[in-house]
């Protein structure tokens, strides 16, 4: 028996701006709005989340 896919929680878009702002921070030209490099994996993600749901892309709401 087989199991029932979940609908994607982002759309395949939003995965590549994520995956754009990491490698931004892997090569260190990725940059807070204070003007800092971002070192965290974590914020790295947050902020290609962030430009996704600005530009548009399917993206669930801001958590906060």
């Amino acid at each position: 028996m087989a199991t029932k896919r979940k609908p994607r929680k982002y759309s395949e878009a939003a995965s590549n701006r994520v995956k754009t702002e990491l490698k931004a921070m892997n090569q260190g030209k990725l940059k807070s709005s204070s003007g800092q490099t971002v070192t965290s994996r974590k914020q790295a993600i947050a902020i290609g989340l962030s430009e996704a749901r600005k530009a548009g892309m399917k993206v669930p709401p801001n958590p906060t």
